[in-house]
């Protein structure tokens, strides 16, 4: 079959695509956009004719895959790891209706943080909503995931994990591709009350996911992920999860001296990690993100076998692994890490120049003056970086939307001004709902909408909130005389600053939008423009 060069993200969507997708939901969020956007590319996808649009959020990409998987067609929902909270209602929820067509969730961790707010571990979210999880230790295994996780779905009549880190998602190499499935037919659940989680009909669902867990993991000892390699030094077994097996062999590319158990299917195949830990006299775990399994094998042994790994200190706590590390924890000699030299001076991230966001931070800083510092509750997106110099203009980001409701609780609590900046994108991903909670008490808050026209912060791709953002606000009930619509620019810095003013001294709730296209999408659309003529 063909063989293609894959990032780990595109190696997914290939897989999902030859493996019979009809449609895959996502919001974008760094390090699980580039497999929606490589559905959107192909002439496969566009032959096959697979919906691949950006939805509005992750919960809704949630639902609406949810909904294709009751049609009884395959699809694929992807987000990044904190995405995973916001559609965690309807995530939790599918573990228990089930699916009718195959439904596989792809959830993209980001240990280090390097494009995040935290490093959480999606493992945990798959065993809370007990479904099986896959996680590939390569791109071809991250493809033969995709390929074959719809077909597993559907024998296990459940959604399915997929989890990847930044690492694999963004690291290239060759992959094979496997002869093309046909799509399901349209074909409605045999149980039409399946979906219905009343609570009579929902207590049935969960007696059934419960009682499949030994099919689930009966599925994880009989998988080719899950795989044992003995070795002649037992003084030691390793059990390596993930992409880290391909970090502990780096340092044994003729076969590892310790007896080795390959984990990349869950739930773990209890029976076969026992019959692991009696060949040898101690354990180390290696798994990247949290100590899922080094704190599930506690329960699992009874006979007081030194487990190693993160919790005690063999690994580090925190941050992604590496060959190095890996190498450490067994004792291998590892390059020190070279210090920088002092002439390189350290180059923290900025707003592009030519960015509205800087204009519309430039009039805020100077709006703001005579309040003191400590009023802006800011956002998720390329705004966040009016955190640092030379603006150093918010005093929050938490998570998405959490400026809106963030800036109402602390006008709840007597400050003021009480100040939001939110982008485009976010506003209209989970941002609204705060405007309403904002609306329905009349709440004395400012909320600054920057609007680029895109989904800046991943790429470029399209916003919903494009040419709605007025009618939004107007139809969740701001008083459309408070909607103010500027555009960011050194030469509108003091209509700005008054218009701030203004708006901080009214006794309700203020919109201002300043609104300006991305330097970066503007400037690729006359490029394209550009090769487009040549053409």
């Amino acid at each position: 079959m063909q063989k293609l060069l894959l990032l780990g993200a595109e190696a997914i969507a290939q897989g999902a695509i030859d493996g019979g997708m009809s449609g895959v939901y996502a919001y974008p969020g760094t390090p699980s956009t580039e497999i929606t956007e490589y559905v959107q590319d192909p002439e496969l996808a566009r032959q096959r004719n697979i919906r691949s649009q950006w939805s509005a959020n992750e919960k809704t990409a949630m639902e609406a895959a949810l909904g294709m998987s009751y049609s009884g067609k395959r699809a694929m929902v992807c987000m990044k790891h904190v995405g995973l909270n916001v559609a965690a209602d309807a995530f939790m929820n599918s573990a228990i209706t089930g699916i009718n067509g195959g439904l596989l969730i792809t959830v993209a961790d980001d240990p280090s943080m390097h494009s995040s707010q935290n490093e959480q571990d999606s493992r945990y979210y798959g065993k809370f909503a007990q479904i099986p999880i896959l996680e590939p230790s390569n791109q071809q295994e991250a493809y033969d995931m995709a390929y074959f996780g719809f077909r597993l779905s559907e024998e296990l009549e459940v959604p399915v994990m997929l989890r990847i880190t930044t690492r694999l998602s963004h690291s290239r190499t060759g992959i094979v591709r496997k002869e093309e499935q046909p799509q399901n037919e349209l074909t409605l659940p045999k149980d039409l009350k399946q979906f219905i989680l009343l609570p009579s009909l929902a207590r049935k669902r969960y007696k059934k996911l419960v009682e499949a867990r030994p099919k689930f993991e009966e599925s994880s000892a009989q998988s080719a992920y899950n795989r044992f390699f003995d070795g002649p030094d037992k003084s030691l077994g390793i059990i390596a999860c993930g992409i880290a097996y391909n970090y502990l062999m780096e340092h044994y590319p003729n076969g590892c001296d310790y007896p080795v158990m390959k984990i990349c299917q869950y739930p773990m195949p209890r029976n076969k990690i026992k019959e692991f830990e009696e060949k040898v006299d101690e354990l180390l775990v290696l798994e990247e993100g949290y100590p899922m399994i080094e704190e599930l094998l506690a329960g699992y042994f009874r006979k007081g076998k030194s487990v190693h790994g993160r919790l005690d200190g063999t690994l580090p706590r925190i941050g992604e692994l590496n060959p190095d590390i890996v190498g450490e924890a067994l004792g291998f000699e590892v390059p020190e890490e070279e210090e920088v030299p002092e002439i390189v001076a350290p180059r923290p991230p900025s707003l592009c120049v030519g960015c509205g966001h800087r204009d519309a931070y430039s009039a805020l800083n100077v709006a703001l003056k005579e309040y003191g510092d400590g009023h802006v509750f800011a956002d998720i997106g390329c705004y966040t970086l009016g955190a640092l110099p030379p603006y150093e203009a918010i005093n929050s980001c938490v998570d998405m939307g959490a400026s809106i409701t963030m800036a109402k609780g602390a006008a709840d609590a007597g400050l003021h001004p009480s100040v939001a900046v939110i982008g485009d994108s976010t506003f209209t991903h989970s941002g609204m709902t705060g405007l309403l909670d904002a609306v329905a008490e009349n709440t004395p808050i400012t909320i600054i909408i920057s609007d680029n026209l895109t989904t800046a912060m991943t790429g470029g791709q399209p916003s919903e909130a494009e040419n709605r953002l007025e009618n939004i606000c107007e139809g969740i009930g701001v008083d459309p005389e408070h909607i103010r619509v500027v555009v960011p620019h050194h030469k509108n810095h003091d209509l700005m600053v008054e218009m701030m003013k203004e708006e901080f001294e009214y006794k309700g709730v203020s919109v201002i939008i300043p609104r300006r296209e991305c330097i970066q999408t503007l400037a690729r659309k006359k490029r394209n423009k550009v090769a487009g003529k040549r053409v």
